[in-house]
């Protein structure tokens, strides 16, 4: 009865989601922000919510992680102008940085989807999705997170949900510097590449945001509310 009950609800949800392109944004404004839109989706204030946006070179260390991953030290790190955060997001040690699409979804996944392994999966197929929009084959590989092709991980995914609500979210490389990757043991060691490198030449960031948003909206069943807050 229970079952049936929480099936009823969710049909009936109206699920509308918010989405903010925000262009580049440094990744303490990013952390802080998204802190601000999980508590205001925790209490009903602001609709679920999808963060799109760049960062500039960061690395971030992720709860599995620790700083044994990182290839350089302090001094090396600040001469070519990467920062580094530790974070409560699932995974090891990434790379963001210029020409990569970051997403954070910040979203309630009660009552209807409170299940952590279908929210990465899901994750997966919305960026498998955008891929295949661009003519890419991707796919998953057992056992990993994340999206990879035959010449390696296009796309890092680690999350934090608490009561539900989701935070941090995926990276997808488009006309990223892969060089550094070259700077962290990244994930599992397995071999990254980009949408750049695939395909031969660079792709409009803003269309492949365009692509996730609509993806998104459909893996999730959410209708759309868009907004672009570039600085």
């Amino acid at each position: 009865m229970t079952h049936k009950v929480h099936s009823l609800v969710a049909l009936m949800r109206e699920r509308k989601l918010l989405v903010q392109r925000l262009g580049l944004v440094d990744y303490e404004s990013a952390l802080a922000l998204q802190k601000q839109t999980e508590q205001a989706v925790k209490t009903g204030t602001q609709a679920d919510t999808l963060l799109l946006l760049e960062h500039p070179h960061t690395l971030t260390i992720g709860r599995r992680g620790d700083g044994s991953a990182i290839l350089l030290d302090e001094n090396e790190l600040k001469q070519r102008n990467v920062t580094l955060f530790e974070t409560n997001r699932g995974g090891k040690v990434t790379y963001h940085g210029l020409g990569q699409v970051v997403g954070y979804p910040i979203i309630n996944l009660s009552p209807d989807r409170e299940d952590v392994h279908r929210y990465v999966r899901d994750l997966e197929e919305v960026l498998i999705r955008t891929l295949s929009d661009f003519g890419i084959e991707a796919f998953r590989i057992d056992g990993l997170t994340g999206v990879h092709t035959q010449r390696g991980k296009v796309a890092a995914i680690g999350v934090h949900i608490a009561r539900w609500v989701t935070t941090h979210g995926f990276a997808l490389n488009v006309n990223t510097d892969l060089s550094y990757f070259n700077f962290i043991i990244a994930c599992e060691g397995e071999p990254v590449t980009s949408m750049e490198e695939l395909l031969g030449d660079e792709t409009s960031l803003s269309a492949v945001e365009d692509r996730i948003v609509a993806n998104f909206a459909q893996v999730f069943a959410f209708s759309l509310n868009t907004e672009r807050i570039y600085a």
